[in-house]
């Protein structure tokens, strides 16, 4: 079989923030990020989570380390040429909106798409198709006030996948949804990886949702992976005292 590519490539990257003393965020993270492949991230606030996705997302440079996306070393790239890596090779998906409540829901994706370099009629094509994807092809000219929350994470995720990108980058997706819609957002992010081919990081603190969707998980804990492998091996077998602790912490349903 042949291996796939990598998409993302981490070696040994840490990041230091300045003061007295200073705070060592991140401390030694390898990880590789094949096509087509669906990897959590999961780990309480402070364990790093934020300063790894910036660092994955080419939003933040590392203290020390290597940061390739699809080949691309993006120590070597200017500000601009990682801007335009943004635009057109990563897609984000953040737990809060960020919609424009004056424009419609095809605006609000087709506007993405500028920083892209699309012309006007494509990106409107391009949205459009966006968001049938998502199953929202008859709300395009809805306002976001006028969906739920769920169909508002739906046009999130559409946006983000407009430019069609190599790698969606979805950090704590449905942590701001109610219960009743998660399993609709993270069922649609698992058959949009199947269709689409594109890469997705799945950044969360919650194991439950990580391990409805993920083929790979990452365990981190105080700037350290301290656990990563498939994902029912870590949920099954875990290795690290933290990943245990983690899942002795999970509720349980009482017969």
């Amino acid at each position: 079989m042949t291996p796939r590519s990598a998409v993302l490539e981490l070696h040994a990257v840490t990041k230091t923030y300045p003061g007295e003393p200073p705070v060592h965020a991140l401390r030694g993270i390898t990880l590789r990020v094949h096509a087509g492949e669906l990897v959590a991230i999961v780990g309480p606030s402070g364990s790093g989570k934020t300063t790894l996705l910036h660092l994955m997302g080419t939003l933040d440079r590392p203290s020390s380390g290597t940061v390739r996306l699809t080949g691309l070393d993006v120590a070597e790239l200017s500000d601009r040429e990682l801007a335009g890596l943004r635009a057109t090779r990563i897609g984000f998906v953040f737990q809060q909106f960020f919609l424009a409540e004056h424009a419609t829901v095809l605006d609000n994706v087709a506007d993405g798409l500028l920083y892209a370099g699309v012309a006007a009629r494509e990106r409107r094509d391009r949205a459009a198709d966006a968001l049938a994807a998502v199953d929202l092809g008859n709300r395009l000219h809805a306002r976001p006030t006028q969906l739920s929350g769920g169909q508002r994470q739906r046009v999130v995720i559409a946006r983000a996948l407009a430019p069609r990108p190599t790698l969606l980058v979805a950090d704590e997706p449905v942590s701001m949804l109610d219960v009743s819609l998660r399993a609709g957002v993270l069922e649609l992010l698992g058959e949009l990886r199947r269709t689409t081919g594109v890469s997705l990081l799945y950044i969360t603190h919650d194991l439950l949702s990580a391990r409805l969707v993920a083929d790979r998980m990452l365990v981190l804990h105080e700037g350290r992976v301290v656990e990563q492998g498939p994902t029912v091996d870590v949920l099954r077998n875990p290795k690290d005292d933290y990943t245990r602790a983690l899942l002795d912490a999970l509720p349980t349903v009482a017969n």
